[in-house]
C-alpha cells in the first residue's frame, strides 16, 4: 500500500459537510508517518486487548478481538508485531501477507487507545506483522471503564473462538439482538480503496445502538467527536463496514459484516442524542458468534455519555 499522508477525499468531504473543516486541517499533522518509540511502544506492550479489522477471503470486512499476555505487542522501525491472532473459526483467521489491516489497541481501565493502519507483512501460526502506515491516539470520549481479567479457567493468552465460522445472516436473531441492545461498547471497522483499513472504538449508554424491525437493520448516533471523520469518510467511499460487539461481562462475542451509510439528519431529532444531526444506518449480511477469554464485570459508565433520546 502506497504511503499516504493528509485527509482522503471521504473524510475532506464529510468534514466540510458537517461545517469543521477548519477545526479538521489543525489535526493533519496527526496523519504523518507514524513514530513507534517511547510511549507508543511502553503503552502497547503493557496491553492484552486489540482490536483487528480486515478481510477475508472473499473479500468481505470483519473486526476480530485479538487477546495475549502483556508484551504480544511489540513495535518498532515502523512494524507492529502481534504475538497472537484470529482463533479458528474466526472469520479473520485465515489472514495472509499483502492485505491491508487496522488495530485499535485500548486500555479499558485507563480509558486510552491507539489506532494502527497499514499492510500486513507477514502471518503465521504464532501471529502476524503490520508494517504501519499511519498511528494515532484518541481521547478517552465516550469509554466506558472496565478492568479486564482473564477468563475463570482460562488466560489472556488464550484464543479467541467463533462458534462454527461465519455465516450468511441478513438480520439478527433474537439473542445477538439482545446483546446489541445492552451494548455499551462496539467496534467499527471500515476501508479506503486505497488508505486501507481502519478500527475505531464507539461507546454510550447501553441502548445507544438501537435494533431495527426483525433485526435486519441496527443504527447509532454519531457523537461529538475530534472531526477527523476517519471511519465515516471511509464510508462516504467504501460502503462495506463490520461491527465488533462484545459482552464483556458474559465473553461472548457478535461479529456482523455488511453495508453501513450516513444518515444526515436535523440536529437534535429523535434519536439524534449526541445532537450532531448524523445517525449510522447498518445492514448485516453475514455473521459470527464466538468467545473472548477475557472478561470485566464492574463498568464506570463516561460521565458524557449522551442520553438517549428514543
Amino acid at each position: 500500500m502506497t504511503r499516504h499522508t493528509g485527509f482522503h477525499e471521504g473524510e475532506l468531504a464529510v468534514q466540510r459537510r458537517a461545517g469543521v473543516a477548519c477545526e479538521a486541517a489543525r489535526l493533519r499533522g496527526m496523519l504523518d508517518p507514524p513514530v513507534l518509540g517511547g510511549g507508543v511502544s511502553r503503552f502497547l506492550a503493557d496491553r492484552d486487548l486489540a482490536v483487528l479489522s480486515a478481510r477475508d477471503d472473499a473479500g468481505r470486512p470483519w473486526v476480530s478481538p485479538v487477546t495475549g499476555a502483556p508484551g504480544f505487542l511489540t513495535a518498532g522501525d515502523g512494524v507492529l508485531r502481534v504475538a497472537a491472532r484470529p482463533g479458528a473459526g474466526d472469520p479473520l483467521a485465515g489472514l495472509t501477507p499483502g492485505g491491508a489491516a487496522g488495530l485499535i489497541v485500548i486500555d479499558l481501565a485507563s480509558r486510552r487507545r491507539l489506532r494502527l493502519n497499514g499492510t500486513l507483512t507477514s502471518c503465521d501460526d504464532a501471529g502476524f506483522e503490520l508494517a504501519v502506515d499511519q498511528a494515532y491516539g484518541n481521547c478517552p470520549q465516550y469509554i466506558q471503564q472496565r478492568l479486564l481479567a482473564p477468563a475463570p479457567g482460562g488466560g489472556p493468552g488464550d484464543k479467541t473462538a467463533a462458534a462454527g465460522g461465519p455465516r450468511p445472516a441478513a438480520r439478527l436473531d433474537a439473542a445477538q439482538a439482545a446483546l446489541v441492545g445492552r451494548a455499551d461498547t462496539f467496534f467499527l471497522g471500515t476501508s479506503h480503496p486505497e488508505r486501507g483499513a481502519d478500527a475505531s472504538h464507539k461507546g454510550g449508554s447501553p441502548g445507544f445502538v438501537r435494533v431495527e424491525g426483525d433485526g435486519d437493520a441496527l443504527w447509532w448516533p454519531d457523537y461529538p467527536g475530534n472531526n477527523m471523520f476517519n471511519s465515516l469518510g471511509n464510508l462516504a467511499c467504501d460502503p462495506a463496514a463490520a461491527l465488533l460487539f462484545v459482552d464483556f461481562a458474559e465473553g461472548t462475542t457478535l461479529q456482523l459484516s455488511g453495508t453501513a451509510a450516513v444518515d444526515w439528519t436535523a440536529p437534535g431529532a429523535p434519536g439524534d442524542d449526541g445532537g450532531t444531526g448524523r445517525l449510522v444506518r447498518f445492514a448485516p449480511r453475514h455473521v459470527a458468534d464466538g468467545r473472548i477469554p477475557v472478561r470485566g464485570d464492574a463498568v464506570l459508565p463516561y460521565r458524557l455519555n449522551p442520553p438517549l433520546t428514543a
